[in-house]
């Protein structure tokens, strides 16, 4: 997403005084949408006007992501963190009681947190291409220690292509537009928070008590990996559905975006009725 002056970024602050860039857009009921690795709220450039016809869309930076991004490794950089901070933004800074949460890749890991330890906050899950562990926790060894080595060498570009195209599949970064690669430069420094991150451990016993309606999302192409992640979600949550997106792959909401945003509304709209906006709005 091009920021231009009728989608400026809303800043605000975390408790602990640091700076936090959300996008607001629309009316309705609020859907938050949270990014994963090495992206940022310009993630959902194809979300954020779609979706905002109907409803209220908040698309938050996380926490060291870009406009304000850390210059070296931060501890307050890990899922539980982000999660807290999502929790902050939706009581003390949008001010609602609950939200719709669609989070993408590590970004679902961070909704399925948020969801999990404050249930009273989410009115429905969107988990789109989970990874129910750290890609990079799980990862072997020579992978890890070939990212170390181009950060320690300078070599970012190197360490970024690796990067994306291990959890998107081979040869995504050469292929990739010009300005998602400017995102993903632009958090080139997330990637040492991240390689240093706690591991996020998924609990089946504590999934199967979360009561929210959840809508899994897979890509067509995606690697396997996601979707054994589902398969795991689907067996684990109570009211859970499944879906995938067709011609698509990990960044199914790029890909195929029209698909994408026809079957998250399609989702929420079944479980409430939804807000009438004005045609000219």
């Amino acid at each position: 997403m091009r920021v231009s002056a009728s989608t400026l970024p809303v800043q605000a602050n975390y408790l602990d005084g640091q700076p936090l860039s959300f996008l607001d857009e629309g009316d309705g009921p609020v859907l938050l949408l949270v990014h994963g690795s090495l992206c940022d709220l310009r993630y959902w450039r194809w979300q954020v006007p779609s979706l905002s016809k109907r409803f209220r869309v908040i698309a938050p930076s996380l926490r060291c992501y870009w406009p304000h991004t850390a210059d070296a490794p931060s501890g307050l950089f890990n899922v539980r963190q982000h999660a807290s901070d999502l929790a902050h933004l939706i009581d003390d800074v949008v001010g609602v009681e609950s939200v719709h949460l669609l989070g993408h890749s590590r970004g679902a890991q961070v909704a399925l947190e948020l969801a999990q330890s404050r249930p009273e906050s989410v009115s429905s899950l969107i988990l789109a291409d989970p990874a129910l562990q750290s890609m990079l926790a799980r990862a072997d060894g020579m992978f890890l220690a070939s990212l170390r080595w181009k950060l320690a060498d300078d070599d970012v570009e190197g360490a970024l292509a690796e990067f994306i195209d291990a959890v998107n599949g081979e040869d995504t970064w050469r292929r990739m537009t010009g300005w998602f690669k400017e995102m993903v430069r632009d958090n080139a420094a997330t990637l040492a928070s991240q390689l240093s991150e706690p591991e996020w451990e998924f609990d089946e016993a504590r999934a199967g008590n979360l009561q929210v309606p959840v809508l899994l999302l897979g890509g067509e192409f995606s690697p396997a990996r996601y979707a054994k992640a589902i398969d795991v979600l689907e067996k684990t949550l109570p009211r859970v559905q499944r879906d995938v997106i067709p011609r698509a792959a990990h960044g199914m909401n790029l890909g195929n975006a029209p698909a994408f945003n026809k079957r998250v509304e399609r989702f929420i709209s079944e479980l409430q009725p939804m807000v009438q906006v004005p045609n000219d709005r």
